[in-house]
């Protein structure tokens, strides 16, 4: 399948199109919150991009910059969508020290337990308490006068 190149399109058709985005209504969302930009400037989704153009996209905390090299707005297999930009010097550089420092610090939140434990793991908890500890269910606390 062959991919067909125009002079102009829509910054989201074009996003769409070369696979930085699953559907045009997410490329727009990131639009319309600012995270794109052509040339520095902020942009709307109706914005046209041509050949030259630098888009600059904002992604899990990292810029990622690309050079326009043709422009299309029909979504093709990604070996001929990759054809239609060239990824900055700086962008990737930028990602790999963010993968890096990733990799080389994780996420505090990621050690924590996965929250309340199962019906499994409790029962698990509760069988290795010895009887007559706090929290066994005999020694539950009871309204009854004997107890």
């Amino acid at each position: 399948m062959q991919i067909k190149i125009t002079v102009s399109t829509r910054i989201d058709k074009f996003l769409w199109a070369t696979r930085h985005y699953k559907t045009r209504s997410l490329a727009a969302d990131d639009i319309g919150k600012g995270r794109i930009k052509i040339n520095g400037a902020v942009v709307k989704s109706s914005r046209e991009v041509r050949a030259g153009d630098v888009v600059d996209i904002l992604r899990t905390g990292i810029i990622c910059s690309f050079k326009v090299l043709q422009v299309s707005d029909q979504r093709g297999p990604a070996p001929q969508a990759q054809t239609l930009f060239e990824e900055t010097a700086q962008s990737i550089t930028a990602r790999e020290n963010t993968q890096e420092q990733r990799r080389l610090h994780p996420e505090p939140a990621l050690t924590i337990g996965q929250g309340r434990p199962t019906k499994r793991q409790r029962r698990d908890l509760d069988s290795a308490k010895s009887p007559g500890q706090k929290g066994d269910w005999n020694d539950r606390w009871s309204a009854s006068i004997d107890g």
